[in-house]
């Protein structure tokens, strides 16, 4: 018997038939050694979520048995706020299990880690957002969605990566300004600068996984691997857009490697996604001078198994928090989509444009 109280899951034929079909999707990025632990965790999680009306939403900084294994598809998790399921297990990190208690607000939100937090959620407050506005009053607040529920209360339209520029120049129309708050991601704001004429005041939050990567990096990799790719998330330093061949959102990477299927990659963001991106794009070889981040790496096979054997670490936001906040999601989900993952324009990306830091 386990320390916490449950009984070592074995590595049976059932088992190994149950996730062979698995194993043959990610055993480059796998150990055998590990998937004999990780298989029978991962037919118990299939068989309790399937019990327990379940659904798992899986982060793609999530490890590949994770991502691959439990995690339910892109297109069930966008629809997981209108499914029937009773519960959501956030495989990610505390804001966004606040958003999906945000969005869901008759389910049951488990996050399997309750200290999974994130260094740019943490770097503003409500309380915070309270005084810009009162410095800039009139000006339109736009908040990334990596935040907290007290900071989506008090936003006028949240955005991702994916999105940010649409949103900001829409808010800029429908308001009628030529400035926009835009927080609190510095660099992801900086990088939005450069791809519109909507002036940006931006706050002084960073993300501790891509504000590590610097342009010489990527200069030094360019020169040792000249025939490689380079795809960086807006989340990172100008200056690495810059000097990059590709800048998007996770989705629009993705959508990259893909689609235009480069021999050599190198994705300038947290590590595991090279992985799980490397699960169907077969024919590219990753390459992998990447970050990881301590928070997400915090949710493991085995704390989802025990969230959902408890029922355990469930999320709240205080109701007339969430209603508020879920306006600011709202606005931006009723917006419409792109065609195409949105792209950075690295022409204009390499254009300096000055914000106004708070």
């Amino acid at each position: 018997m386990a320390a916490d109280g449950f009984a070592p899951l074995a590595f049976t034929p059932e088992v190994e038939a149950e996730t062979q079909a698995l194993w043959e999707r990610v055993k480059k990025h796998v150990t055998p050694m590990e998937w004999r632990l990780q298989a029978p965790l991962i037919a118990e999680i299939n068989r309790l979520k399937r019990e327990k009306n379940a659904v798992i939403l899986a982060h793609n900084y999530m490890t590949p048995e994770i991502f691959h294994g439990v995690g339910d598809s892109l297109g069930l998790a966008k629809e997981a706020a209108r499914s029937d399921a009773a519960i959501i297990i956030q495989a990610g990190v505390h804001f966004m299990a606040e958003t999906s208690k945000i969005l869901s607000p008759d389910k049951r939100v488990l996050i399997p880690d309750l200290r999974a937090g994130c260094s740019l959620a943490s770097s503003i407050t409500g309380e915070d957002v309270r005084l810009i506005k009162a410095r800039y009053p009139g000006i339109p607040v736009v908040t990334y969605v990596n935040t907290t529920a007290d900071v989506k209360a008090e936003t006028d339209v949240c955005c991702t990566s994916a999105n940010a520029v649409q949103v900001v120049e829409h808010v800029a129309k429908e308001w009628g300004v030529d400035r926009v708050i835009l927080i609190p991601d510095e660099f992801l704001a900086r990088n939005v600068a450069r791809q519109t004429d909507v002036k940006i005041i931006a706050w002084q939050g960073r993300c501790e996984v891509h504000e590590r990567f610097e342009a010489q990096d990527i200069l030094d990799l360019k020169a040792a691997y000249p025939g490689a790719q380079v795809l960086a998330h807006p989340e990172c330093p100008a200056e690495v857009l810059e000097v990059s061949d590709f800048a998007g959102s996770t989705a629009a990477m993705n959508d990259y490697v893909l689609t235009k299927k480069p021999k050599q990659v190198i994705l300038i963001t947290e590590c595991s996604m090279a992985d799980n991106v490397a699960v169907d794009a077969v024919d590219t070889e990753f390459l992998r001078p990447c970050n990881l981040c301590p928070h997400m790496k915090r949710i493991s096979l085995e704390n989802i198994h025990e969230a959902l054997v408890k029922e355990q670490y469930e999320v709240f936001v205080d109701p007339v928090i969430a209603d508020r906040a879920r306006l600011a999601v709202q606005r931006m989900i009723d917006l419409p989509p792109p065609a195409v993952p949105a792209r950075y324009d690295l022409v204009k990306a390499r254009h300096h444009v000055d914000v106004e830091l708070i």
